[in-house]
């Protein structure tokens, strides 16, 4: 099988040291500035920083519900600096330790409590979701393929709202957006052409990102593109703003209280498929493991397996997908993707260095911009690979 160096999270001069030295510490300050933690919780997250900036992997507690599995997982990382573990791996672990530190596992006031939800919270009453509510009452006056085309767009371009990269985001960040690949009339004539097609969608962020996502999966739905749908969320809270239950429940609540008439039904209609099972919400422990979904275990293969399309939301879920390594960028995508058990469906805004299955010429084209294309969020990509 061709290999590509593993992306390391210490690389001097790499967005992902940048990760670890920059948008953390912001990161873990914004939390403690949210919740009234106290001074243990302070000193937990104080520790996390200085370890994961510049000490070595230590293992999570003895007494964590998780303790052998991440044993297991770090097995040959524990006692090595973090910048020499591969970025994949230790970003999650990082997320893993801040929870430990909040003590969101452990019995006490803070289990249960997720740190990123005042984010969630904020940014879900905010008034750019009121705007974006409105603007679903444009929908009924769109062409059917019109309709489809703008709500898979907004679908993709709302990965952009991911708070971990609004952390450190710069002005140049909100530019025009452009599309760099664009797999989805493969997306629509796959579920065109099924009988009774089943969509799963691999979701991957609250809030703006979740919005779309679902007006997508009621569309499916309503249209026939689906018979049945899965939405796929992380078990707990993961990275800074990845959707939970909760954050489906919250998010379809906003919708189905609008104002707006357009976005009502659709709130209730997804309501009404959740409560007739038609829209299922689903979750694995998996979801927040520190591994491709080339290593995805077998229950959650076997779910899978069945679908007509899954369509895989976001940055993190791609790099799981294709691996996080620096692969050529004109690797094809089918050749990173064929080991997924059903046709897949990546929609992704670029802010991580992976990316695959472009032509020689756009990647010349990207890279004479001199500007860090695969990393800005300016950039994004539909891509489709339906198997043999």
């Amino acid at each position: 099988m061709p290999s590509a160096p593993v992306i390391l999270s210490g690389t001097p001069g790499s967005f992902a040291r940048d990760v670890f030295h920059e948008r953390h510490p912001k990161l873990v300050q914004q939390v403690l500035d949210a919740l009234p933690y106290g001074p243990s919780v302070q000193a937990a997250m104080a520790d996390l920083l200085a370890e994961s900036t510049d000490g070595v992997l230590q293992p999570p507690s003895t007494s964590a519900h998780d303790h052998q599995q991440w044993l297991e997982w770090g097995e040959g990382l524990f006692g090595r600096p973090w910048g020499e573990a591969p970025f994949l791996w230790a970003e999650s672990y990082f997320y893993r330790r801040l929870l430990e530190a909040t003590g969101y596992f452990r019995p006490g006031t803070w289990q249960g409590i997720d740190p990123f939800a005042p984010f969630k919270t904020a940014e879900l009453a905010g008034s750019a979701v009121d705007a974006e509510l409105a603007a679903l009452g444009e929908l009924p006056a769109l062409s059917a393929e019109k309709r489809a085309d703008a709500l898979l767009s907004s679908a993709l371009w709302g990965n952009r709202a991911d708070l971990s990269f609004q952390i450190t985001a710069s002005a140049t960040d909100t530019q025009p957006s452009a599309l760099i690949t664009d797999d989805s009339p493969l997306l629509w004539s796959t579920l065109a052409a099924a009988t009774e097609p089943k969509v799963c969608v691999i979701a991957d962020n609250a809030g703006r990102e979740l919005l779309p996502d679902l007006v997508l999966v009621d569309h499916l739905l309503t249209n026939g593109l689906a018979a049945e749908a899965a939405l796929y969320v992380k078990p707990s809270p993961y990275y800074v703003s990845d959707a939970t239950t909760a954050d489906v429940l919250a998010t379809t609540e906003r919708l189905r209280t609008a104002p707006e008439q357009e976005a009502a039904g659709i709130g209730l209609r997804l309501w009404d498929a959740m409560n007739n099972g038609t829209l299922a919400i689903r979750t694995h422990p998996f979801f927040c493991a520190p591994l491709p979904f080339h290593d995805m275990p077998a229950d959650l293969r076997a779910e899978l397996s069945d679908a007509t399309m899954t369509i895989l939301k976001g940055d993190l879920n791609y790099r799981r997908l294709v691996g996080d390594q620096l692969w050529d960028a004109t690797t094809p995508f089918a050749e990173r993707a064929d080991h997924f058990p059903s046709p897949i469906a990546a929609l992704r805004t670029l802010k991580s260095d992976v990316i695959v299955g472009l032509d020689g010429p756009a990647v010349a084209e990207l890279d004479a911009t001199g500007e860090p294309w695969r990393t800005s969020g300016k950039y994004g990509l539909i891509q489709v690979h339906t198997q043999a």
